[in-house]
């Protein structure tokens, strides 16, 4: 009895094939789409159903919307600063100045030629989208099968869909051959380009297939359920359109224009009002001339250069980066990366190679891992364009010596002759060969496919079994290969299970290091299923906190629970594009600076609403167009030389406006108080020499050394116009000093003390650049010395202009000689090292919590109270951990005793 039972047991013992489902997006059909998708398959819609959906959904494509470039460069012409320029340019052709009037004109031209000419290259995303789409498609249509243009596809025509063909619209497959008769083979598609899978996808009958996925096997009828902008990919397009925000560095710029636009139109104003009431009647108190006056004041005090200044700096680091292969498509993206905080990647192209490839195989005895590729390449279909043909031979010829030193343009393998071959078939599920060794003049048969067909073609396997579900649990796709025996070509054993995976690139688990060391926290969101970007995730280093879209629209859960998911997340898997776009703007809306990398159409809306759309080397024309920067290189190292190259001009940036603000803030305090106390107006002359000769030297900024920071920049606002308002001060009461000690100490004339105001105000507050250049003291990092050289050289010509006096009386200017000259030059040299110590004293005390404390919106009270709480779990949890550890060390340290004792 024991002996009729035992194969019964063994049965019972059996290990089975653990079942992995495939999580696919399925699109919503409402039910009054459904009743007009139930088309006769053998005549297809009537020419009156035709029209009458045509009608009602529209062409099958994507709405197309230009950009005038007229009115792009005209948009350069918008913003605070720009207003108030242009009311200045309006107001010196109104008193006649046509100096002032050229100077201011051409400033504005020049900012706006550099940003035009520099992102003209960009194309247009929804054009791009449009290349993707097929041309033609075959179709039913009253009772003829024809040949039609895609656009003219309406919901509910039936159409064929063949190994190659662009998918031309939304469809579900009917289970049916092109002349109706009954086909259960599944249809191979890839869609990598649309979802991030990196292996094709088996769809089946009633299976949804997405508009400009590809057919790669098979064949079926499909009728169309979805058109145009309703398609999966036209989502993606709407996605694209709708999102046209404000940079964050046009943000910054604006209010950092609003307040001195502010500024300077309140004090001029007051000025204007005041020198009107006092002159009246007088030659002085003419409109005209009054109005000349607050316009120099104007021209002097508004940050004229400020715009041509950042545009050259960013302009310059965007050529920088083009050779590093960064192509930079908008320029303020420069500025914009090195405060990227989040780095949101697509996988499939971008982290990995989108391309099969061996990974480490399961062997069946001793057999060997070349043994293995040389079956498989002996059994392999030599001209089939088929992603997993293309692996294992790509694999063998790479491994395998025989192959390697076969001669050039030859398939047949060295010693080994085929005799028969068999395809891959959709019902066996494997392909299969006849091979003749040429050595021993004996044939043998090889097989590959399917696990379980070969498993079962072997006899059976536990231990392959296991091998094949601990592959399945990691997101690997198994093969199996099979030989017969020698002497009985009818009997098989197992060599062994293929593994292949989308693997990694060289670059990319250095690269998130990198990123990590920089402050960037890099998270992979992707459409491939959670187990593959489980296993990708660990190969990276990223942590296996990888989560599925569900978490993302799960309607139990607020949006406050949602971003915190987003936040902690190492990365989200089997998303479609609507849930990378959420992604990124859930992390922006918590106050993240976001950059996104990609390569697919799936990825074109996120990488447009992200900060900084990166599209990766190999990209589709849509992801290039949607994205503000364009990898050359492949990979992404190239990332970490954009993020060092953009912090570099971040600083550069942010010191020059630190520089910008505090001389206007100077230059407005002093002269608003000096002209209302004193009645004392500089030479309309000798303020226009100011402003040109400082703002041009300061261009040469973008060369300049400077210090990268270790964390994502920020730009603070608060600590800038609080610490550029204390410098301001300080120089206000160096110049007050000036002012009096020349006129009341010295008691020089009027016109020698325009001359030595006019040195000290054009020295003293630009010296302060070496100070604001960086965030440390000046001498911890030496500027270049071109920057040295155009910042002094502007001083030395001013010192010149006031010792002799260039411009004359006429131009009430005097010489004040060159005791005054030096001794100004020298005390404005020695006053930017006194403010130094100052700035560096600022931006140590200066955190968030005081800025909380003195500003104390909600928003930052709550940010505040976060912080805190953080702080405390953070400090219990270190704690607890330590409790844990101590005991364990002791214990540790006791074993390491005991083991010295024995030894």
């Amino acid at each position: 009895m024991s002996t009729d039972n035992k194969p019964d047991e063994e049965k019972k013992e059996e290990v089975q094939f653990e079942d992995h489902e495939h999580v696919e997006h399925e699109d919503d059909i409402s039910p009054e789409l459904e009743l007009l998708l139930h088309t006769d398959p053998s005549t297809g819609l009537t020419t009156a159903e035709i029209d009458e959906r045509m009608q009602k959904f529209g062409l099958n494509e994507l709405p197309e919307r230009k950009t005038n470039p007229f009115l792009k460069f005209l948009s350069y012409f918008l913003g605070p600063i720009a207003y108030l320029i242009e009311i200045a340019c309006i107001i010196a052709a109104i008193v006649g100045d046509w100096i002032d009037f050229g100077i201011i004109l051409a400033l504005l031209f020049i900012n706006a030629l550099i940003g035009f000419i520099e992102e003209s290259k960009a194309e247009s995303a929804l054009d791009a989208l449009r290349q993707t789409l097929a041309l033609k498609t075959r179709c039913w249509r009253n009772g003829e099968l024809i040949e039609i243009n895609v656009k003219e596809l309406v919901p509910g025509d039936v159409i064929i869909l063949r190994i190659g063909d662009i998918i031309p619209a939304d469809a579900r497959l009917l289970g049916l051959g092109a002349q109706g008769e009954i086909n259960e083979t599944e249809l191979m598609i890839d869609q990598s380009a649309l979802t991030g899978e990196s292996l094709p996808v088996s769809k089946k009958k009633g299976s949804t297939v997405f508009s400009s996925s590809i057919v790669k096997q098979g064949q079926q009828l499909a009728v169309v359920t979805k058109t145009g902008i309703n398609t999966f990919i036209g989502r993606a397009a709407n996605l694209i359109a709708i999102t046209n925000e404000e940079g964050h560095f046009q943000k910054v710029i604006g209010k950092i224009g609003n307040v001195l636009i502010w500024s300077t139109i309140v004090l001029v104003v007051v000025i204007l009002i005041y020198q009107l009431v006092r002159f009246r009647g007088t030659p002085e108190g003419d409109w005209k001339r009054v109005l000349e006056n607050c316009l120099v004041l104007t021209v002097a005090a508004i940050p004229v250069g400020l715009p041509t200044v950042m545009s050259v700096t960013m302009a310059l680091g965007a050529k920088q980066l083009a050779q590093k292969k960064v192509i930079v498509k908008r320029l303020t993206a420069v500025e914009e990366l090195a405060s990227v905080s989040v780095l949101c990647s697509d996988k499939t192209g971008t982290l990995t190679l989108n391309e099969l490839s061996f990974d480490e195989p399961w062997l069946n005895g001793d057999y060997t891992a070349d043994d293995i590729l040389l079956y498989s390449y002996l059994s392999a279909e030599q001209g089939a364009n088929d992603p997993i043909e293309a692996a294992v031979r790509r694999a063998a010829e790479g491994s395998l010596e025989v192959l390697k030193n076969r001669p050039p343009k030859t398939l047949d393998v060295p010693g080994y002759k085929v005799t028969a071959f068999q395809p891959f078939n959709p019902t066996t599920k494997m392909t299969e060969a006849t091979i003749k060794d040429l050595a021993t003049n004996q044939s043998f048969r090889v097989a590959k496919g399917a696990p379980q067909v070969i498993i079962r073609l072997a006899g059976g396997s536990n231990d392959a079994v296991n091998a094949v579900n601990n592959l399945a649990r990691r997101g690997l796709r198994a093969l199996g290969v099979a030989k017969t025996i020698p002497g009985d070509l009818s009997k098989f054993e197992l060599v062994g299970m293929i593994s292949l995976l989308d693997p990694p690139r060289p670059d990319s688990a250095q690269t998130i290091r990198d990123c990590n060391e920089l402050g960037v926290d890099v998270k992979m969101i992707t459409g491939d299923q959670l187990i593959i970007a489980k296993e990708v995730g660990a190969r990276l280093g990223m942590g296996r906190v990888i989560l599925d879209a569900n978490h993302l629209v799960d309607p139990t859960k607020s949006e406050e629970e949602v971003t915190e998911h987003c936040k902690r997340a190492d990365g989200f898997a089997q998303v479609i594009p609507e849930h990378k776009y959420r992604v990124v703007e859930l992390l922006q809306n918590k106050g993240y600076l976001v950059g996104m990398t990609g390569d697919g159409v799936n990825d074109a809306p996120a990488l447009k609403k992200a900060n900084v759309g990166i599209a990766v080397e190999g990209c589709t024309d849509a992801a290039r167009s949607a994205a503000d920067i364009v990898l050359l290189a492949p990979g992404l190292s190239t990332i970490i030389d954009g993020v060092k190259t953009s912090r570099a001009i971040f600083q550069r940036l942010r010191s020059y406006a630190l520089y910008r603000i505090t001389s206007t803030i100077h230059f407005l305090l002093f002269m608003f108080i000096i002209t209302l106390v004193e009645d004392w107006n500089m030479p309309a002359i000798l303020l226009i020499m100011i402003c040109v000769l400082n703002d041009a030297a300061t261009l040469v900024i973008s060369v300049d050394n400077t210090q990268i920071s270790e964390k994502p920049d920020k730009w603070r606002i608060g600590q800038l116009l609080t610490l550029s308002t204390v410098l301001a001060v300080l120089l206000a009461a160096l110049s007050f000093a000036h002012f009096y000690i020349a006129r009341d100490v010295f008691h020089v004339t009027p016109y020698e003390l325009h001359s030595i105001m006019y040195l000290h105000i054009s020295s003293a507050p630009h010296f302060v650049i070496f100070s604001t250049r960086v965030p440390g003291y000046w001498w911890k990092n030496i500027p270049h010395w071109i920057f040295t050289v155009c910042i002094l050289g502007t001083q030395v010509l001013a010192f010149f202009f006031s010792v002799y006096g260039v411009f004359g009386e006429r131009e009430k200017v005097a010489p004040c000689g060159y005791p005054w000259g030096l001794a100004v030059l020298g005390v404005s040299l020695v006053y930017f090292m006194l403010l130094d110590v100052v700035k560096v004293f600022f931006f140590r005390r200066w955190n968030f919590e005081l800025t909380a404390k003195l500003s104390p919106t909600p928003k930052r009270r709550l940010k505040l109270h976060d912080r805190a709480k953080e702080t405390e779990q953070r400090g219990r949890l270190e704690t607890a951990w330590q409790t844990i550890s101590d005991p364990v060390e002791a214990t540790q340290i006791v074993a390491a005793f005991k083991n010295l004792k024995k030894a």
